[in-house]
């Protein structure tokens, strides 16, 4: 789920050693800040080109300033301590999300996730340049166009599935209220929002209002959103036998810090349920909070469940031994990031910059 407004709380960026080459950080990074907000007003096409052709040339120009930038070794340098988390939904662009992993094999370790399990369970740090591959959601293209590129540089990788969808055509909510929105769907809870600000709205209610609004939306609207094919019970071993490690991303996906406390028992509990069936007997024992909204509530659930890793969608490194194993960073990116944001997601430079910018 492109889940921009993340509430969540991460882990230190990494110990004192990881920044030892560079402790001039805080001031190199507002430097980054000034360079790349410059190069954004000054540089880039034509006031004649469309909005949106702006803004992704502006963006590119931004990440090519940083990728060069003298900061970049520095970065990188201290990433090498560092553990970076990557956090996918689905894989649009195969191509894209081939180059990226190609340069994950040249320049990283990637590790599975039962190594990010062990080093937490045995308490001795992961190795440098450690980086993990995760999916959120269940997206059907982690399948059919993420594992043949995993496979073929032997990259593990863990996926977080949303159980209720397991098996059926039932679109991700975001993606059908997103869609019923701009056709004409209204609510009232979404009353003075913009068509395309309504999953935005969404996420911020209550979850009780959160499905009144979808059901206002799909009473509305003038079309009914496009059915989607989800993964199936048999394609989750079929990625578990491909080194795609399986977590649980709740049942419906709700925002769980909006959700009553029995909401959370039951989206928590009821995936835990599937997901051990499906697979086997074996119980999941990873978890991806859903939007990166950590709850309290849930993460004692976890622990009364057994789960050993849980993942936040906060835009950091983390630790090569996390400190909290039920609240480990991870680094937004998608299958269509362009190399010289890629490589500055990899290195924190992105992230600090993104951080002192205001991004959460």
């Amino acid at each position: 789920m492109p889940e921009g407004t993340a509430h969540s709380t991460g882990a230190a960026e990494g110990p004192s050693s990881a920044t030892a080459a560079g402790t001039t950080t805080a001031t190199t990074t507002t430097t980054a800040t000034t360079t790349a907000t410059t190069a954004t007003t000054v540089v880039g096409p034509t006031d004649a080109a469309p909005p949106r052709a702006r803004l992704a040339g502006r963006r590119a120009t931004v990440d090519a300033v940083l990728r060069h930038s003298p900061l970049q070794p520095l970065f990188r340098l201290a990433a090498t301590r560092r553990l970076a988390v990557l956090a996918y939904h689905g894989v649009d662009d195969p191509r894209v999300f081939a180059l990226q992993m190609e340069r994950l094999v040249r320049h990283a370790r990637p590790v599975p996730l039962a190594a990010v399990e062990q080093a937490a369970h045995t308490g001795r740090p992961l190795p440098h340049r450690s980086v993990l591959v995760t999916f959120d959601d269940g997206d059907r293209t982690v399948l059919t166009e993420g594992l043949p590129v995993l496979a073929r540089y032997n990259i593990p990788a863990a996926a977080f599935v949303v159980t209720d969808l397991i098996g059926g055509d039932q679109p991700f909510w975001w993606r059908e209220a997103a869609f019923l929105a701009a056709h004409g769907g209204t609510a009232r809870a979404l009353a003075d929002c913009p068509p395309g600000g309504a999953v935005r709205r969404m996420k911020t209610l209550a979850d009780p209002d959160r499905r009144a609004a979808l059901a206002e939306l799909r009473a509305s609207a003038a079309v009914r959103a496009p059915r989607q094919e989800q993964l199936t019970p048999a394609d989750l071993l079929t990625l578990t036998r491909g080194g795609v490690a399986i977590g649980n991303h709740t049942a419906g996906h709700p925002c769980l810090d909006r959700c009553e406390d029995d909401t959370v028992e039951a989206e928590v509990s009821g995936a835990h349920r599937a997901l051990t069936g499906w697979l086997g007997g074996e119980a999941p024992t990873a978890f991806a909070y859903p939007n990166g909204n950590l709850d309290p509530r849930a993460e004692a659930l976890l622990n009364r469940l057994g789960y050993r890793l849980g993942f936040l969608f906060d835009h950091r490194h983390d630790r090569l031994l996390p400190p909290n194993p039920l609240r480990i960073s991870r680094l937004r990116v998608n299958s269509t990031t362009g190399r010289d944001r890629f490589d500055t997601i990899l290195s924190g430079l992105h992230p600090a910059v993104h951080r002192l910018r205001g991004g959460t």
